[in-house]
């Protein structure tokens, strides 16, 4: 059964983009506004990627986390999805929850058993947004859920928390191993 439902994501303004750029005062802020982190001395962009069916939607997606950015590779099914998570470290994921067909949760699902990637945070991106919906989403393995139409603040929020406590169990997890 098909939705008649139109999904409307809003593009970054250019205030969005001045207002990061008054705010970075320095490299370091700039960094930390940004997707960027440091690494032995280096910027290391994050890689993010957007697995969404929906061309406008993914594409609005990408461009938006360039735009703030990140590295941004996109999936429009989970065929691209599995392949671009094993082609390349992935920092984190956008991932629409209905796939068309294909239920995008079995990815979330998938990259919680992997050992190697059990730590990337999943961000599902999702019109089902009831609470039942948001319950179903954070079992299968996400880590929280972004109602459409997309908030990017409270997107830009989440993504951030959620990089930062994967940074932190990464570097934990070095000091371990």
């Amino acid at each position: 059964m098909e939705s008649n439902r139109e999904i409307v994501l809003s593009r970054p303004t250019e205030e969005d983009r001045l207002q990061t750029g008054a705010l970075a005062g320095s490299l370091g802020e700039a960094v930390a506004q940004s997707g960027a982190s440091r690494a032995h001395g280096e910027i290391m962009i994050r890689r993010i990627l957007v697995v969404e069916n929906n061309q406008p939607n993914r594409e609005l997606l990408c461009a938006w986390l360039e735009a703030k950015g990140f590295e941004a590779l996109a999936a429009e099914n989970l065929e691209q999805a599995f392949a671009a998570i094993k082609n390349q470290p992935l920092h984190a994921v956008l991932l629409d929850v209905q796939l068309g067909t294909e239920d995008g949760l079995s990815f979330a699902e998938w990259l919680r058993r992997e050992p190697s990637l059990k730590n990337i945070p999943v961000i599902a991106v999702t019109a089902q947004a009831m609470v039942a919906d948001q319950e179903r989403v954070i079992q299968a393995g996400c880590n929280t859920c972004i109602p459409k139409p997309v908030d990017f603040q409270l997107l830009c929020g989440q993504l951030q928390q959620w990089l930062t406590v994967a940074s932190i169990f990464s570097r934990q997890s070095a000091a371990e191993g």
